[in-house]
């Protein structure tokens, strides 16, 4: 092959072009990325809430045992809530400006949503072993009337961790659910009518 049939053949193999999106299929998206964005917003002042409530609460526990045992667990989530919370806020400055212009752009959106999703149960899963940390300090310092035996510890702690992670699984895709998911399924709808 010569170099004019390469030019020739590389023309006509030209793949169709990416849709473009229309300014009315736009609005239509920046609804759902507007309360998206607006419900990220009041999570992250509802979280900076209660690690102040729990860090005011650590503060007046006593004995001084009991009392830094629960500030390292509560700092200990902060450090692991403020990993995932750097995710969701990559995530939350990139739909603070939007540029949809083509097909494209819009999956891309919609993938990065999906893959937060993920972040987001994974956070929720990531507080079980906190779970059983907290068991263990109940265990400790609270008087029972008679010592608990190693079977009846062991007991409670794998079925504090198993009952924990299914409730926290639970809640964690209602809360996505109803917080980001049916905004997620209003801009996938959309990517739909693209499609076609």
């Amino acid at each position: 092959m010569n170099i004019d049939e390469l030019k020739n053949t590389w023309n006509e193999d030209i793949t169709e072009e990416t849709p473009e999106i229309s300014i009315e299929q736009r609005n239509k998206i920046n609804l759902p990325l507007e309360r998206i964005r607006k419900n990220m917003r009041t999570e992250f002042w509802w979280v900076i809430g209660i690690f102040i409530f729990s860090f005011m609460v650590c503060s007046v526990c006593k004995p001084f045992k009991l009392q830094l045992y629960i500030t390292v667990l509560v700092a200990s989530m902060l450090i692991v809530t403020v990993f995932f919370y750097y995710k969701f806020f990559r995530l939350y400055n990139e739909i603070s400006n939007p540029v949809f212009n083509t097909y494209d752009s819009l999956k891309d959106l919609v993938m990065q949503l999906n893959l937060n999703k993920q972040y987001y149960l994974s956070y929720y899963i990531s507080f079980a072993p906190f779970i059983v940390c907290e068991i263990l300090i109940v265990l400790e310092f609270i008087p029972w009337p008679e010592p608990f035996s190693e079977i009846k510890i062991a007991a409670i702690l794998i079925g504090s961790l198993i009952g924990g992670l299914f409730i926290l699984f639970l809640s964690g895709k209602y809360w996505f659910h109803r917080y980001y998911g049916r905004y997620i399924q209003r801009i996938e709808g959309l990517l739909e009518e693209l499609k076609k």
